[in-house]
């Protein structure tokens, strides 16, 4: 009985090939949608999966507090103490392991693709007890003892592969920041998925003997470093998470809760679990790719509509086809089938056009995986949309639910049918004469693409403010090249003998680019009242090169560098964030630098420039004279960029043989960010858009298909009564256009306000005219009547003779 069903609804699949094609393409675009979801969201739930002791591991994570130990409701950080292990293990009980993680080692994993060209790693040092609490598989070395002397180094198979000809590269030197590492380990490759991501871990002795020789600050016994590093328990198999909580309390109490500085940043620690991470909660300092879960839920929210929306459509277009098969179904009665086996009929035909859309669906997510993939976000959180057996499996029964949703109301109405009605009075047959919730429905669905085609428009219009706004310094003909460890110096002389070269200064970070240092300053002679500013290091260069203005004062003194280093410059902002009149009387006066109670003279205020992205206001900051701690160098040229970076890597190769260039144009690094953020969003949003409006014009295209399916005969009738070809296609397309006007009505308000929103974020934001209204409106007005227009158009070209023949 099954097998006749699939013969029948195949062949009656192929007698209807159009609204075939309709059900399933519209069907096919939803899978696509829904199958790249499911296939993210597996692949986010096998992180740290592979761990036989994962129930038992917990991250702990610090939580902003006030002075008084209230939660602020700041956002977590993944980060803690790195004392915080050792006084847990020593002090109190239930704890059963513990390891940490700390920067400073190699690249971070943001940028494990190559930003800084010359550091060969991303990575962390790590406790000797890493390898075994994580359940890594040393391919090479020993995993008790990899990690316990100074200077060691365990690679992932990867990295040993990409910086080492040798099969076992165990015994050899790699060289990290100007130090030589000993590779002591390298582990199995896999494809288990862990949440924390790098290329090599060094042991943790090494940052013990460099802050032995004073190369690091002690911060392996620093309460109040809160971002440094990252620490994991084991609880033991019998303690409750909230006798652990006790004991973060009593920590908190006893080493953050005592200090006397009332601008000290607090924090209290709790536990999180490993395998909550990803999915999790979004979180300050990942040290990984970490899926929040807010965003599964959103794109498993937005897959579920679209998908419901298709279901009905296909519901829409399959009653607009009843009438055509209403015989077919009396006939078939007539000669002994019951309404179960007509129902399981139409369910089967539903199900297998399912399964044909889920085939094509899985084409469609090959073709776009590409696509998705190069997305910045997608590199970012490493996403890959791989399926294995569970998850073609989830999609078959996804596909045969999909398939029971869509025709469930089709095959009972159709079922229904009396064979005397279809069979001699087939006029008086009628279905859903009251449309007021598919009218509704397919209001609803142009409202929802009226919004995204909105904010596709918007998000284009801020991302291009972003891009050309004035950021109040020369960031044109500029080219920064990350010293990545080099000497600067000798690299400036070595450009000064090229003519297009006009000018050369160095920083610590780039500017309008996300990346700054802050750090507490004061004017008070105790130094009890800090005033957090934001601040770059810079030469003496710096202000000329980028073309800043000063409003009072001068800038650092180039005639004698040296001079500079007691020296401090302002901007407004900062000015007015400690408390002085005006930029004249601040210049002369004396702050106290929290980073090194060093004493600094302002010297000059700069006129107020975004030094921070267009996201936020301009907020206090200032300008250091600290050479030691510059990581680039802005270089300004004239003339044609190419013949610029002919001679910066000339010059560079001429002083610096070993290193790599890294140079790049300063407007492209400032997009950087811009392009990560509303670049990608623009790009999801517009496919989702385009997805939308096409589901919606498939909807759309079902009620006008029942529409003139019912009005056939009247049709002729007004025809053999004389009404014209144009007046017969705006009597059937004049119901649609006031749905599509009821949508404008409801979605440009909507659309304005939920877009309203977002923008009063942003510091500098685009406006919403009429222009941007207008054009959105058009646009999706534009679709509807050409939607339309296919069926209306047809209906008025037919021969009423056909119609009427049998009247």
């Amino acid at each position: 009985m099954l097998g006749n069903h699939i013969r029948v609804a195949i062949r009656n699949i192929r007698q209807h090939r159009f609204f075939s094609a309709i059900h399933i393409l519209s069907l096919a675009v939803s899978m696509a949608v829904c199958l790249s979801v499911i296939m993210l969201v597996s692949d986010q739930l096998m992180y740290d999966r592979f761990n036989t002791e994962g129930e038992r591991i917990h991250r702990i994570i610090s939580r902003p507090v006030t002075t008084a130990g209230v939660e602020t409701g700041g956002m977590d950080n993944a980060t803690s103490p790195m004392p915080l292990r050792d006084e847990l293990i020593h002090g109190y009980t239930g704890i059963s392991q513990g390891v940490r993680l700390k920067r400073g080692f190699g690249n971070h994993w943001m940028e494990m693709e190559g930003k800084d060209v010359n550091i060969p790693v991303a990575g962390y040092f790590a406790d000797p007890e890493v390898l075994q609490f994580f359940q890594y598989e040393l391919e090479e070395g020993e995993a008790s003892t990899a990690l316990q002397n100074p200077f060691t180094v365990v690679l992932t198979r990867e990295a040993a592969d990409r910086l080492f000809e040798e099969e076992n590269p165990v015994g050899l030197t790699l060289k990290v920041d100007k130090d030589l590492y000993t590779v002591t380990g390298v582990l199995r490759k896999t494809k288990n998925k862990s949440h924390i991501s790098f290329d090599g871990l060094a042991s943790m002795a090494t940052v013990k003997s460099m802050q032995t020789s004073g190369r690091l600050t002690n911060e392996l016994d620093d309460w109040f470093n809160f971002w440094g590093g990252w620490t994991y328990v084991m609880l033991d198999e019998t303690v409750a998470e909230n006798k652990i909580h006790e004991h973060l309390d009593r920590i908190y109490k006893r080493q953050i809760a005592t200090s006397k500085d009332p601008e000290q940043t607090r924090m209290k620690f709790t536990l999180q679990p490993l395998r909550g991470i990803t999915p999790g909660a979004f979180i300050n300092n990942p040290i990984g790719p970490s899926m929040p879960a807010i965003i599964v839920i959103a794109l498993s929210a937005l897959a579920l509509i679209i998908m419901l929306t298709s279901c009905f459509n296909f519901t829409n277009l399959s009653i607009a086809r009843a009438l055509n098969r209403a015989k077919e179904i009396g006939v078939r009665k007539v000669n002994g089938a019951s309404r179960r086996n007509i129902l399981f009929q139409f369910l089967s035909e539903s199900i297998v056009v399912a399964m044909i859309a889920l085939m094509l669906g899985f084409l469609i997510v090959w073709m776009i995986k590409p696509f998705i993939l190069q997305l910045n976000f997608a590199r970012l959180f490493h996403w890959d949309l791989t399926a294995n057996a569970y998850v073609y499996l989830f999609c078959i029964l996804f596909a045969i639910t999909v398939g029971l949703v869509a025709g469930i109301v089709p095959a009972i109405i159709l079922s229904g049918f009396q064979p005397i009605k279809v069979l001699k009075k087939l006029d008086q047959v009628r279905l859903f004469s009251r449309l007021t919730l598919r009218r509704g429905i397919i209001v609803s669905q142009f409202t929802l693409s009226l919004v995204f085609i909105f904010t596709v428009i918007v998000l284009h219009n801020q991302l291009e403010l972003f891009l050309a706004k004035d950021h109040g310094f020369k960031h044109d003909h500029n080219i920064v090249v990350r010293l990545n460890g080099a000497e600067y110096e000798p690299f400036k002389s070595a450009l000064s003998r090229y003519s297009n070269i006009e000018s050369v200064a160095a920083a610590s970070h780039i500017p309008a680019a996300g990346e700054s240092r802050a750090s507490g300053f004061s004017n008070n002679a105790t130094g009890n009242e800090w005033t957090t500013l934001f601040y770059f290091d810079t030469d003496e260069k710096y202000t000329d090169n980028l073309q800043l203005s000063l409003v009072a004062g001068r800038g650092f003194d180039t005639d004698r560098p040296s001079s500079n280093a007691d020296k401090i410059i302002l901007n407004e902002e900062a000015v007015k964030a400690m408390h002085y009149q005006s930029p004249q009387e601040a210049i002369g006066q004396e702050v106290l630098y929290e980073e090194d109670s060093t004493r600094k003279t302002i010297v000059g205020v700069l006129k107020n420039y975004n030094h921070q992205i267009l996201i936020s206001n301009i907020s206090p900051m200032a300008l250091l004279y600290q050479p030691s701690r510059i990581a680039l160098a802005h270089v300004r040229y004239t003339g044609n960029i190419d013949a610029a970076m002919s001679n910066i890597s000339s010059a560079w190769k001429s002083v610096h043989p070993d290193y790599k260039l890294d140079a790049e144009s300063l407007d492209d690094k400032m997009e950087v960010f811009y392009q990560t953020t509303l670049g990608d969003l623009a790009r999801v949003v517009t496919v989702i858009a385009i997805l939308a409006v096409f589901i919606s014009c498939m909807g759309l295209m079902g009620m006008a298909t029942y529409a003139t399916e019912t009005r056939t005969k009247e049709i002729s009738i007004r025809k053999i009564l004389g009404s014209s070809d144009p007046q017969i296609v705006g009597l059937l397309s004049v119901g649609f256009l006031k749905l599509i006007i009821l949508s404008l009505l409801i979605g440009a308000p909507l659309a304005w306000m939920l877009n309203q929103q977002w923008l009063q974020l942003l510091a500098y934001r685009t406006t919403i005219d009429a222009g941007v209204v207008a054009l959105s409106c058009g646009l999706l007005v534009l679709l509807g009547l050409v939607t339309v227009s296919s069926q209306t158009v047809r209906a008025a070209f037919m021969n009423p003779v056909d119609n009427l023949r049998n009247e």
